[in-house]
């Protein structure tokens, strides 16, 4: 299998020089080609928006580590690394879910709505303790680095925000598409500051799809759906 590892070894160090001093992974652009498709997958409630999004969680894991794991890109982003990891782990649960919605539910993987109002303070509160802690563990990973303090502050955003849109994701929480709006606003001028510039313009990108998804499972959602007693009955009588 010699010829795999050659070809795996030329995708992992292929990179695009835009100029003198700045070069672009190719698995940057390749991984968020990925993350960009499983979100149209995820706008369409189809469970290939999992998988999908799993192949880019990883290509982009060994971009965010920057310097860490010897790329010459620049500094590592470890909030941006390690929500990857989260990513995979919530993927293989999301996969499992909605495949499981479609076969025994009303035949689609997810029904959007909207979660409950003790749901939504739990994970607010949760939300906020998990940034303040990911700031000081994310401040001492990274001591050597020589980056300003809102680094931290900001990478323990967009790591809490993701991961707790991914899993209202998986629930069919409406407010999943306000989440990633909250991580595009930091996450955008970011990876721009720190020359990440392929995944700024995707989240740029994704941020349109993110405010039309929303709309979307908004309408959804306001759809009047049958009382559970009626789907029973129908169930019962088929």
């Amino acid at each position: 299998m010699t010829w795999l590892n050659d070809l795996l070894t030329a995708f992992y160090t292929a990179k695009w020089q835009v100029t003198a001093d700045q070069a672009i992974y190719w698995r940057e652009i390749v991984g968020n080609a990925f993350g960009l498709g499983s979100a149209l997958f995820g706008l369409r409630r189809s469970a290939w928006a999992w998988p999908v999004g799993i192949v880019g969680n990883i290509l982009l894991f060994t971009v965010f580590l920057g310097q860490a794991v010897g790329n010459d890109q620049g500094t590592p982003l470890y909030g941006q690394a390690a929500r990857q990891v989260f990513f995979l782990i919530t993927s293989v649960y999301g996969w499992w879910l909605w495949r499981r919605n479609r076969r025994t539910g009303e035949g689609v993987a997810v029904v959007p709505h909207w979660a409950g109002p003790r749901q939504r303070l739990v994970l607010i509160a949760a939300a906020l303790l998990a940034v303040i802690a990911c700031f000081f563990v994310f401040r001492q990973v990274g001591a050597g680095f020589p980056v300003p303090w809102w680094y931290y502050l900001a990478d323990s955003w967009i790591f809490v925000g993701s991961m707790l849109a991914t899993y209202a994701m998986a629930r069919g929480w409406v407010e999943f598409w306000l989440c990633w709006i909250a991580v595009d606003l930091v996450g955008v001028p970011e990876l721009l500051h720190f020359g990440y510039y392929p995944s700024a313009v995707l989240y740029a990108v994704y941020a349109g799809f993110v405010i039309w998804g929303f709309v979307v499972w908004l309408r959804i959602s306001r759809e009047p759906r049958p009382p559970v007693e009626d789907k029973v009955h129908a169930h019962a009588g088929n």
